[in-house]
């Protein structure tokens, strides 16, 4: 049976690194695993559409457009991770919960997305407000300029529990928050592992 987990976290929090590792650990243990960027779906469809050409922008666009593109995504990583076979199989939903955007914070994951992603279990990535901080401005790939003071981050990181505590109760999938601290990756990754052989 496919084990689906959505990991989430705002940028800066090193949801990436941390995936990267516990693909890595999952894959060594026998597991078979597709991890997807969700955002990646959505600028392929938006693209398509000559909408946007850059993921940074997506937030940008009007919110019609973002949702019709959000739903988008979130069917087609059902196909691909329908596609996946055997008792040991995980797909993981690299996404976020909640996104900023210029008419105030939209929902990464309302009822549509949840309803075609069904996940067993959202996890939370988190970091302590100045550790994001630094992150974000050593993170010269992309523009989050628009997000970069310690206030701000603090209000995006409750905000971004919220939001995922919302999404579990809508999904009825498990909640898990994980301490990824500089320089302790590794130990965020194990742990993730862990929730993924629990499921």
């Amino acid at each position: 049976m496919l084990k689906t987990v959505v990991v989430v976290g705002i940028p800066g929090v090193g949801k990436s690194t941390v995936l990267s590792i516990a693909v890595k650990i999952l894959v060594e243990k026998g597991y078979t695993v597709k991890l997807v960027n969700f955002g990646d779906y959505m600028l392929s469809y938006l693209k398509k559409l000559g909408e946007t050409d850059a993921r940074d922008q997506i937030r940008r666009l009007r919110l019609a457009t973002q949702l019709v593109a959000q739903e988008a995504a979130a069917k087609a990583i059902r196909r691909d991770l329908e596609a996946l076979s055997g008792d040991r199989s995980v797909g993981i939903v690299d996404t976020h919960a909640v996104i900023r955007t210029s008419l105030g914070y939209w929902p990464g994951l309302p009822l549509a997305v949840l309803g075609e992603l069904r996940p067993s279990v959202i996890v939370v990535i988190e970091a302590s407000p100045e550790e994001v901080l630094e992150r974000q401005r050593r993170d010269v790939s992309r523009y989050r300029k628009d997000l970069m003071s310690i206030e701000f981050v603090e209000e995006l990181l409750q905000i971004n529990r919220y939001y995922a505590i919302a999404s579990s109760v809508i999904s009825g999938a498990a909640l898990r928050f994980i301490r990824n601290s500089e320089g302790l990756a590794e130990r965020a990754a194990e742990e993730l592992v862990k929730v993924v052989e629990e499921i």
